[in-house]
């Protein structure tokens, strides 16, 4: 790591490589609707499936890929498979980014805000 002004090292080449492989993951929708959707609370696929508007197959796989990469865990309870976001800060990350990107329509004005530069 690089000392930097501020005091903050710069990141090693290992770990911006696993932080650009999560953003990955998240730049799907489909998965970022089912962190969001996990932010809120631990749910099943069928649940989570309904809630997103996903064919259960395919919600199942990306909870797979989402779990492989560390970012949902799950447990049996019966027959079912709960999964959950076990990392608050990972909550707070998804919680945060929706949050910005939906601006103040929480507080009152409705509107969602565009990145600069990426054209959306």
């Amino acid at each position: 790591m690089t000392d930097r002004a501020g005091g903050l090292e710069d990141p090693s080449a290992e770990v911006l490589a696993a932080a650009a492989a999560a953003f990955g993951l998240l730049a799907s929708t489909a998965r970022l609707h089912l962190m969001w959707a996990l932010a809120q609370g631990e749910s099943d696929v069928t649940h989570l499936a309904d809630r997103v508007g996903g064919a259960l197959p395919a919600v199942s796989q990306h909870l797979t890929k989402l779990k492989l990469a560390g970012l949902v865990g799950s447990r049996r309870e019966g027959r079912r498979q709960v999964y959950y976001i076990d990392d608050p800060d990972v909550v707070t990350l998804v919680r945060v980014m929706v949050g910005h990107l939906t601006g103040p329509s929480r507080y009152g004005s409705g509107r969602t805000l565009r990145l600069r530069g990426t054209g959306a």
